[in-house]
């Protein structure tokens, strides 16, 4: 819920109204509706308030030396940091990020950001600390490159008719089954066209769409879910099926907010 306050909206009217031509443009050149990129830079800095203080390159030591879990994974990063100083003209002893070296406005790790970053303005310069127009093309350009499917609804809420959901909810939420599976096993999606229509999250998609069904805890109990390939997208930028939901959840309050402020 954190995500989810009038406040963080606001921010992201502002912030999609400042930067409405850039967000266009990344929208006609990658497929990725504004919401979706607004809400990405939104959780993770709050369009840019909380970007990180810690020294990348002291994070990234740290980590990569004295945390043995995951220690090559972050010596690997630091790697990636100096090679940053020479192709995208960044100063790898004085960026800042979060305590993991993440960084700029979307977070990108090292590796991330010598993959997916662009310089979306032209100028000869791929910055995603100081400059919103990299920051907001290069989020776009990461979820093009993990198959974000332009026009494929996120997810929707789920009714359940029986116990045989029980093994489809195991199978984690990467989409591994059809909706006509899902049917079967008598789980539904909320149908828009439903009279009774009680969440704004629902869909009519064809049987053959594969879906993961998601068992989430809700504010008033468990919550299932049927998600699509573009809810697994999000998970590629952070592999956490409630990071995706904040993603999903913010991304509809501003797609509103937005509409209200035309």
């Amino acid at each position: 819920k954190i995500f989810l306050q009038e406040s963080r909206v606001q921010k992201g009217v502002e912030f999609a109204h400042t930067h409405a031509d850039t967000l266009t443009r990344a929208e006609q050149t990658y497929g990725i509706p504004r919401e979706i990129i607004l809400a990405i830079i939104g959780v993770e800095t709050r369009y840019g308030d909380y970007m990180g203080t810690y020294r990348a390159v002291d994070a990234l030591t740290t980590l990569g030396y004295d945390y043995p879990p995951r220690g090559s994974f972050f010596r690997k990063q630091l790697k990636a940091l100096f090679e940053l100083e020479h192709n995208a003209h960044i100063d790898a002893k004085t960026i800042t990020g979060s305590y993991a070296g993440a960084m700029g406005y979307g977070q990108f790790i090292p590796t991330s950001y010598q993959a997916y970053a662009v310089d979306f303005d032209n100028d000869g310069v791929t910055d995603l600390v100081n400059n919103p127009v990299d920051a907001i093309g290069s989020v776009a350009n990461y979820f093009s490159e993990h198959n974000w499917k332009p026009g494929l609804p996120v997810a929707a809420r789920a009714h359940l008719d029986g116990a045989g959901y029980v093994p489809l909810a195991k199978k984690g939420y990467k989409p591994s089954f059809t909706l006509a599976q899902a049917n079967n096993a008598g789980v539904s999606a909320l149908s828009c066209n439903d009279d009774r229509l009680v969440s704004e999250y629902c869909f009519d998609l064809p049987a053959s769409t594969r879906v993961a069904l998601l068992d989430l805890e809700g504010t008033d109990g468990a919550e299932f879910w049927l998600a699509t390939d573009n809810f697994y997208v999000i998970t590629r930028y952070n592999h956490s099926r409630l990071y995706a939901m904040a993603v999903l959840q913010l991304s509809r309050q501003l797609a509103a907010a937005l509409e209200d402020s035309q």
